[in-house]
């Protein structure tokens, strides 16, 4: 186990985005029980459109996720059935993946 790896010791639930809704609106997948580093922090970045965005947390996070997911710091059985009805959960906005200098780990945060 890499350092990248002991870092990420906190449970969190991750909904990938999902298909669109009859009324054209975007659902959420399953919920995956992930393992992560949470941190609230605002930081500034720039969104997929290029636009500027002030972020609530950076999550380091044990796997690749995509844009529109959500994020809920806590373990599955606890989880929200809706999560985009609870304060808790996030929108990924941003999604970053950084290799050690061998590449043999990546370093993976998302912006929320």
């Amino acid at each position: 186990m890499g350092v990248i790896s002991k870092m990420r010791k906190q449970d969190a639930v991750y909904w990938p985005p999902g298909a669109y809704d009859g009324y054209g609106q975007p659902t959420l997948g399953a919920a995956v029980a992930i393992k992560c580093r949470w941190e609230d922090v605002a930081e500034q970045f720039l969104d997929a459109e290029s636009e500027e965005q002030l972020s609530n947390a950076r999550v380091y996070v044990d796997r690749t996720v995509e844009l529109g997911g959500m994020l809920w710091l806590g373990v599955i059985g606890s989880a929200p059935a809706d999560p985009k009805l609870d304060d808790d959960a996030w929108e990924i906005r941003k999604y970053e993946s950084i290799p050690n200098f061998k590449a043999t780990e990546f370093l993976k945060s998302v912006l929320l």
